[in-house]
């Protein structure tokens, strides 16, 4: 088997140098993409813009009915880096730059495993995971694509990762009555109080879900991320609005907790429940389901000859190919406590064990 890591790194360091941030996400059909098309010779590419910076590129070799994802753009950088985050830092065991982890350093190694073999192969190149809008994806698989297979790269430490939770963002409004805070009536008709309220009912709600689980994870993940509302303390709230998320297991049912969290209101305080974003778990389905999908992947993934991973807390597009009928599977270099952070670093070892995985896996495609 080649060396492939000079390859590795040397698409690396040039994918690094793109500014592919999100947000702002000002990602054109160039760019980026024009670099991935120059270094995929015998390729049939297709770049679509799906507005806003979503931009997408499907490369295709021969007639294959797996396809690989990665995601490119990246979360932004902090003044915490020590260095210029979109120059690439190699050291004697990493690779230090924006997006190194999460994940340019798969589709580095995804290109450099390509030229490094003949055969059939697609790659679907994507622009907004960072952005909770999956555009690319959703347009791809509404399309008539003809794939069976989906393996999604995000940072799993080279280890096939066959189930992680859902995700859903939630938008609350409640109602209150303003008037002077020396009031009886501030109790109840107080919005912040009637949001506090809800809070309490909602985390005993997540508190007694402690027992339920799915493939190695257990519990419902929950956070109360920002809650705003109010004029002074000697008035009495007459609105307020809290944003908060959950991270369901495979084996709940979303839409049947989005009842519940309502239920934790008083009756007539709530003014607005929307939920601003929803991503299934993986695999998606109901209980039943979800089970088969799941050991559908496990058996890929072993003939594939890939380690099986533990279950993850975080979220990937992987449910969403799984949602549409796919087997998929999340699978990548990296470790994801390295995502998003300063100075995100890649090991060299990883890198080169995900390219030899991936030469070995097109070899036999």
């Amino acid at each position: 088997m080649p060396e492939l890591l000079p390859d590795v790194l040397r698409h690396l360091e040039d994918l690094v140098a793109f500014d592919t941030r999100n947000p702002p996400r000002l990602i054109g059909t160039g760019g980026i993409f024009d670099y991935l098309r120059a270094q995929l010779p015998g390729f049939r590419c297709e770049v679509v813009d799906h507005g806003d910076g979503a931009v997408s590129l499907l490369a295709v070799r021969g007639n294959p009915r797996r396809v690989f994802n990665v995601h490119l753009d990246t979360v932004p950088s902090s003044e915490a880096w020590s260095a210029d985050p979109h120059v690439l830092r190699v050291t004697h065991d990493r690779a230090i730059g924006l997006g190194a982890c999460d994940i340019k350093g798969a589709a580095a190694a995804l290109v450099a495993a390509a030229n490094a073999m003949n055969g059939d192969a697609a790659f679907l190149f994507s622009s907004d995971e960072e952005a909770n809008d999956p555009r690319c994806i959703a347009a791809f698989l509404a399309r008539d694509h003809g794939f069976l297979e989906a393996i999604i790269a995000e940072p799993t430490r080279c280890e096939a990762v066959l189930a992680h939770r859902g995700i859903s963002s939630v938008l609350l409004k409640f109602r209150g009555e303003a008037g002077h805070a020396s009031g009886a009536q501030a109790m109840t008709a107080n919005a912040l109080h009637q949001a506090m309220r809800w809070g309490g009912n909602a985390l005993d709600l997540v508190e007694a879900e402690a027992g339920a689980c799915f493939g190695g994870l257990a519990g419902l993940r929950f956070n109360i991320g920002k809650v705003e509302g109010g004029i002074k303390a000697n008035i009495i709230a007459p609105s307020a609005e809290v944003r908060f998320g959950f991270r369901p297991l495979p084996s709940h049912d979303i839409d049947a907790l989005h009842l519940r969290f309502g239920a934790c209101a008083t009756a007539g305080a709530l003014e607005r429940y929307e939920e601003t974003f929803r991503g299934p778990s993986l695999p998606a389905g109901d209980t039943a389901s979800a089970e088969e999908r799941r050991l559908l992947a496990r058996d890929v993934a072993d003939g594939l000859g890939l380690p099986i991973g533990n279950a993850v807390d975080f979220w990937t597009e992987a449910s969403l190919f799984s949602q549409a009928g796919l087997t998929a599977f999340v699978y990548g270099p990296g470790d994801i406590a390295q995502a998003h952070a300063a100075d995100e670093y890649v090991m060299l070892e990883q890198l080169q064990r995900y390219a030899d995985s991936i030469v070995r896996i097109l070899g036999n495609a």
